[in-house]
């Protein structure tokens, strides 16, 4: 954001830091104080002029500013997809469970293919996400479960995602990893756990047609 108006050392020397700080501030960037006192105090060290200085700076100028542009159009096509999700008719259901808010909400159904008609059980919704193991037996040995090569990639995102927030801001989530974890699994490991979990969570609720239930993490860790 900074570039975008103040490209070189003198031109930031030259505003002070009030003008640096006031702009900041009109353009809503936090902690605009102390990003403004650092930047003048940075310039004020700055005494060497390169040949093509004033080029350079133009060039990175219309570069920032491409970049802000393009940082406001994904903004809006974000909002475009919130506002559409918002009156899906599972919009209240999905996104009741912690961990997933209108713009997971809808990469989850875009990634499901607008429904669950397709998938037959949460199992299948599950190894079509790539969160569940899937046999390798060869011979006289059996049980050899791997994670299949092949899934779609965009819902085990929303998944992992989705569960990686709720660690922070659902206690049950919190248990429940903390559980895998004491198991001896690895961070990955343990958060990919709680998203396989919540497929099945996620399922019934569709399933059912009722919002989300935050249960008690004695109950939630033993499941």
């Amino acid at each position: 954001m900074l570039i975008s108006q103040f490209q070189s050392p003198q031109q930031l020397a030259d505003a002070g830091q009030t003008e640096v700080e006031q702009w900041l501030r009109g353009h809503k960037v936090r902690h605009a104080d102390r990003l403004a006192a650092a930047a003048v105090r940075a310039a004020a060290t700055q005494h060497t002029r390169v040949v093509g200085e004033a080029t350079a700076a133009d060039l990175i100028a219309r570069l920032a500013r491409a970049v802000l542009d393009l940082d406001r159009q994904l903004a809006d096509i974000d909002k475009r997809i919130s506002t559409r999700f918002e009156v899906h008719r599972h919009h209240a259901i999905i996104t009741s469970m912690v961990g997933i808010g209108n713009l997971l909400g809808a990469e989850f159904l875009a990634a499901a293919g607008g429904s669950l008609d397709g998938f037959a059980s949460a199992d299948h919704l599950a190894g079509y996400a790539g969160l569940a193991p899937t046999p390798r037996d060869s011979g006289r040995r059996t049980g050899n479960l791997h994670r299949p090569k092949r899934y779609n990639r965009q819902l085990q995102r929303v998944f992992y995602t989705s569960a990686l927030i709720s660690i922070q801001r659902s206690p049950a989530s919190k248990a429940y990893y903390d559980r895998k974890r004491a198991e001896g699994k690895r961070h990955s490991e343990a958060v990919l756990a709680l998203a396989r979990r919540r497929v099945n969570v996620l399922w019934a609720m569709l399933r059912d047609q009722r919002t989300y239930q935050e249960q008690p993490p004695n109950i939630a860790a033993a499941a």
